[in-house]
């Protein structure tokens, strides 16, 4: 499992294009969780972190590996 810091989630809408930014992400078999509360996403698989980084900056948030 890989578990992102993301920043700027400040509603229903903000999770749902952070759910569906990594889950485009080659190598990610689930989107485990993502938390606006916490301020994190969990996903499972052997997706390169950095990918999975660069696809939520690219919907507008602030990510990095927790």
């Amino acid at each position: 499992m890989i578990k992102l810091k993301v920043t700027g989630m400040t509603c229903g809408h903000c999770v749902t294009a952070v759910t569906e930014a990594l889950s485009d992400v080659p190598g990610v078999e689930r989107v485990v969780e993502v938390s606006r509360d916490r301020g994190e996403a969990v996903v499972e698989g052997r997706a390169e972190a950095d990918l999975l980084v660069a696809a939520v900056v690219g919907r507008g948030y602030e990510a990095r590996v927790a």
